[in-house]
């Protein structure tokens, strides 16, 4: 039996087709991982959002029992001995003390809130953009294969073109050009 040399530029069509296939495998894990970042800054998010709903409750209360205590020494004047009018102040005090503690967290938990959803958003526009990128590789995947098969020097020339394509979406993955 003799050997059957193959055709170099089928040789060639399978090197970059590997090539392609690793870059496509890289590509992937930068799609799981910028995805796996947007699903965690998400669940961060709705957890501090959740933790601001729990202060805003916590702040509501004492504003209401400062209040109703305000109102009910406004009925009572004079009613009270100088010692409950002193213990009715300081708790007055305490609650507003606790309003403004409650008022500041907040406006903390909403910043590192709104802070999550910028990061949650920049990985999902990375996630995507990978995917995009992703998609071309498969794309010039493909047609290097059916060019391989079919000895159709274009469609591996147009295969090879896509990958720019992929060069595009990779690269704006990683800087967000826009």
């Amino acid at each position: 039996m003799s050997e059957v040399k193959p055709d170099r530029w089928v040789t060639w069509v399978a090197l970059t087709t590997a090539i392609m296939a690793v870059f496509a495998a890289i590509t992937t894990l930068y799609v799981g991982k910028f995805s796996s970042r947007a699903i965690m800054h998400q669940a961060q998010e709705t957890n501090e959002w959740a933790y601001y709903q729990a202060k805003s409750i916590k702040s509501y209360i004492y504003e209401i029992q400062k209040q109703k205590m305000e109102l009910e020494m406004l009925m009572d004047r004079g009613k009270y001995t100088k010692d409950v009018a002193d213990k009715v102040k300081k708790v007055l005090a305490d609650y507003e003390s606790k309003i403004k503690r409650y008022e500041k967290e907040k406006e903390e938990i909403k910043q590192a809130a709104e802070e999550l959803a910028k990061s949650k958003s920049v990985a999902q526009e990375k996630a995507g953009n990978f995917g995009y990128s992703l998609i071309f590789l498969q794309i010039a995947i493909m047609l290097s294969s059916v060019a391989a098969l079919t000895k159709k020097k274009e469609l591996w020339y147009f295969g090879m073109a896509t990958c720019a394509g992929w060069v595009f979406f990779f690269l704006d993955a990683i800087y967000l050009f826009y």
